[in-house]
């Protein structure tokens, strides 16, 4: 369904349009993109395969379908060159596409779903499964990417080493332009080591480098100290060690007739001795069953 008379004042048509100024002034020679003319919310676009890969020198041409709701909505993909890894006229199921919309998020663009295909593109077993994928020999992908180049659109009417030249010299600077959150992350994060580092610095003006060697930095080791052989070292006594000895000698005193040392209990024996509690109470109990007796006698 055309859209040429697309608002220009909508959210989503503005950000179409500013992606296409900006993939039309983007310098990387491994993908070209653009909308139609009739239809901005569709895309066509030339990838290269990626190298060192059985697709390596393959030139693939595919349709990007965006939503009414983009960028708050993912794309769909529908490959249109044979290659021997996607179906054709299929929307593949990939992890920033419309069959994955809770992994889709609005910083994200059309570059980054090109990045992005490129990179699932060498992927095997069960990576690479899922909704439009497909499992062809090494051999024919070889056949099929040195047949790619020559694939002609029948929308875009050119063949697809037209829409993508060769660069002039290899490599690419794709990656240099790309924020790391416009892309999606198909592989594991590298973990730099001490390894990737170098330790000896060069100088481009100077013919020798001078190696400088990494000073290391150890622990002191712990050492226990030696107590010497003449010296007799005596256990501390324990609190409990030292109130029963405290007691014992309190008792000597006491049996000696002399005043303990201890205050306190000096000032404990200080104070009359008092009969138990127990005798006491025997002594009351006597006391009133003897008036109960001399009550009952009486009446």
């Amino acid at each position: 369904m055309a859209r040429a008379g697309f608002n220009k004042n909508n959210s989503a048509v503005k950000r179409i349009m500013q992606e296409a100024r900006e993939l039309a002034n983007d310098p990387c020679t491994d993908y070209s993109a653009a909308p139609l003319e009739d239809d901005i919310f569709e895309w066509h676009c030339t990838l290269r395969g990626p190298p060192g890969t059985e697709f390596e020198g393959g030139l693939y041409h595919f349709r990007i379908l965006l939503p009414t709701e983009y960028p708050f909505r993912p794309p769909s993909i529908m490959m249109l060159t044979p290659n021997g890894r996607f179906e054709l006229n299929t929307k593949i199921c990939i992890s920033f596409t419309s069959y994955h919309e809770e992994l889709w998020q609005p910083a994200w663009g059309v570059r980054t779903a090109i990045i992005g295909l490129q990179g699932f593109f060498p992927l095997k077993g069960t990576a690479a499964v899922g909704v439009g994928a497909l499992e062809y020999p090494a051999s024919e992908r070889r056949r099929l990417a040195a047949l790619s180049r020559d694939w002609v659109c029948p929308t875009c009417k050119q063949p697809n080493h037209q829409s993508l030249p060769d660069p002039a010299t290899t490599g690419s600077s794709c990656s240099s332009d790309i924020h790391p959150s416009e892309t999606p992350a198909t592989v594991s994060d590298v973990t730099l080591t001490t390894e990737d580092v170098p330790l000896t610095p060069t100088s481009p003006d100077s013919s020798a480098s001078v190696a400088v060697s990494p000073v290391p930095i150890l622990a002191p080791t712990p050492t226990r100290p030696i107590i010497p052989v003449n010296v007799i070292v005596s256990p501390k006594p324990s609190t409990s060690q030292q109130v029963k000895g405290s007691l014992q000698t309190e008792v000597q005193r006491l049996g000696q007739g002399q005043t303990p040392q201890d205050p306190a209990l000096a000032v404990a024996m200080s104070y009359p001795r008092r009969p138990p509690v127990l005798l006491d109470l025997a002594i009351c109990v006597l006391l009133v069953l003897v008036f109960a007796l001399i009550i009952r006698r009486i009446f």
